[in-house]
Formats: C-alpha cells, sequence, structure tokens
C-alpha cells in the first residue's frame, strides 16, 4: 500500500460528478440513455450510472462510492482500499463486512455483498476509514462468490421521462433489472469462514 494514499480506491472524489445523461424509454419498455454508448452497459446489458473520471482530483468523499472502480474491484476481485489483489489462501478470499450475526443464524453465508474485499496490508486502514466497519468490523474468507446482480435505483414510466421510485439489490435474472440505472456491482459470499481479525492483520487489536 502507498505512503501517500489518504483514501480508498472505490471513494469517489469531488471532481467525480455524475455526467448529465437523459433517460429515455426503449422499445423493449427498458431504460436507456438518450446518447446512449456500448460501454454504458454492462455485459448482462444492465444500464450504469456514469460518473467522471477524475480520481484523486479535488478532495475525497468518503461517504460516496465511485461506481466504475466499485465494479472494477469487485469484477477483479481487488482490494477495495489500495486497487491491487485482495488476499486469497486456501479458505477463500478476505472481506471485511459489518456484524449482522444477530440479523440472522447463517450470517455471513449467502449474503449479498457490494463492498469488494480486501488485502491483508490494507485491512486496518478500511476498518479506520469506513464508517460502517468501525461500528463493528468481521473478517470473513469466502470460496465461493459469484456475481449475482447490481444495486441501483428503479425507474418507472412516467409523462416525460423515466421516474426514480426506489433503490435497492436486484438479481440480473430479475425482469425488474431493466429499469434499473446501476450504481455497485453485488457478489453473493458463500463457503464462508469468520476469522478473528488478529489472524489477518496481527496487532490490531481489535
Amino acid at each position: 500500500m502507498s505512503s501517500v494514499l489518504i483514501a480508498p480506491y472505490i471513494t469517489a472524489w469531488s471532481a467525480e460528478q455524475d455526467l448529465p445523461c437523459a433517460l429515455v424509454e426503449r422499445p423493449d419498455q427498458s431504460i436507456g440513455f438518450a446518447n446512449e454508448l456500448l460501454s454504458d452497459r454492462d455485459r448482462h446489458g444492465v444500464l450504469w450510472q456514469q460518473t467522471a473520471l477524475r480520481h484523486r482530483v479535488g478532495r475525497p468523499e468518503f461517504a460516496q462510492v465511485h461506481p466504475l472502480r466499485q465494479r472494477r474491484a469487485m469484477e477483479l476481485l481487488l482490494c477495495q482500499v489500495c486497487g491491487g489483489p485482495a488476499d486469497r489462501n486456501d479458505d477463500g478470499v478476505l472481506w471485511l463486512q459489518r456484524d449482522h450475526s444477530n440479523d440472522w443464524p447463517t450470517w455471513p453465508e449467502g449474503m449479498a455483498s457490494t463492498e469488494p474485499p480486501v488485502c491483508l496490508q490494507c485491512v486496518p486502514m478500511a476498518v479506520r476509514m469506513c464508517p460502517a466497519l468501525r461500528r463493528g468490523a468481521v473478517a470473513v474468507r469466502v470460496r465461493e462468490h459469484p456475481i449475482a446482480g447490481v444495486r441501483g435505483a428503479f425507474y418507472r414510466q412516467s409523462v416525460l421521462a423515466p421516474s426514480a421510485v426506489t433503490a435497492g439489490n436486484f438479481a440480473y435474472d430479475d425482469p425488474m433489472v431493466r429499469r434499473v440505472l446501476a450504481s455497485a456491482l453485488i457478489r453473493e459470499l458463500r463457503g464462508c469462514t469468520v476469522v478473528p481479525l488478529e489472524e489477518d492483520a496481527p496487532g490490531l487489536g481489535l
């Protein structure tokens, strides 16, 4: 991890504003951009939010995630902090998650995650810089992590243009995903093993 790193790789910066892309109805009842490019959709045909790519320009917006870098990190299993390869051993790829073990008995098995994995070296920074993880972080080794869908805004038909009505997670096999403007890629976590943070990051003291 570089000593000049002051914000995680997936963090959006103040110069990275959403691009002005007008949404339109398409003949197949999906949504699209008025001046759409092939690169505006992923390989599943889902439309993605278009955001300026000006990494490290301005100030880091720690509460915001850049859609393209999040998607790249999830697709390639890159560390969300430094952008290098995530840590992997015989038990699987390393993820950091908020502790939701009280929410359902098998957590984190089957969890839909929009958080990319991490490398060992970046665990301390991830815990320190992510507001959610500061409230309680758990390290998880994941053997299977299929891409499952997207998080984004669902748009309904309206008189003048498609209108956003809700945000949520949408599986790629859900017909509703055709009317979603995606902002994050989702992987499903399977074959999970919760490990002590000290095991993967000695000296953390968590």
